[in-house]
């Protein structure tokens, strides 16, 4: 047994009973982008957080506490993505990084905007030549400290 087999029960039993993201995470008392990482296996859930979802999900005592394990992170099989989603992400990091970098930093001085206190929303943006994909990024900026 292992996070990862946990994980594989956990979407197999979402897909088996038509569960949203959403719908999860309002069980779970979190966000959606907070909880689909979670329950992705991205996230350590506290005892009441795992207990929520061993009741959704049907999971053993074993498998429960899986969940409440510091898992290992970063969940992309390969250094390229290649699911076209995934990729475009990549893409915007490959054309994008160093305009966001050197805008950051011109802001805010020699730092990293912060993966772990950050915040994440995605939502559905209307538009009549297609809707959109809005995203919002929200780090802690951390600076470098000198010594």
């Amino acid at each position: 047994m292992d996070r990862n087999q946990v994980t594989q029960k956990i979407i197999t039993a979402k897909v088996k009973n038509k569960m949203s993201w959403a719908q999860i995470a309002e069980r779970i008392g979190q966000s959606k982008e907070w909880t689909t990482a979670a329950m992705l296996g991205q996230m350590t859930l506290t005892a009441k957080q795992a207990a929520v979802t061993q009741e959704l999900f049907a999971l053993t005592d074993e498998e429960t506490l899986w969940l409440q394990i510091v898992p290992y992170k970063g969940s992309l099989p390969t250094a390229v993505p290649t699911d076209p989603l995934i990729y475009r992400w990549y893409e915007i990091v490959s054309v994008y990084g160093s305009t966001i970098k050197e805008l950051i930093h011109e802001e805010f001085g020699d730092g990293i905007m912060s993966a772990i206190d950050f915040k994440m929303d995605i939502q559905r943006q209307a538009d009549p030549n297609g809707d959109r994909v809005n995203v919002v990024l929200s780090g802690k900026f951390l600076p470098y400290k000198t010594y």
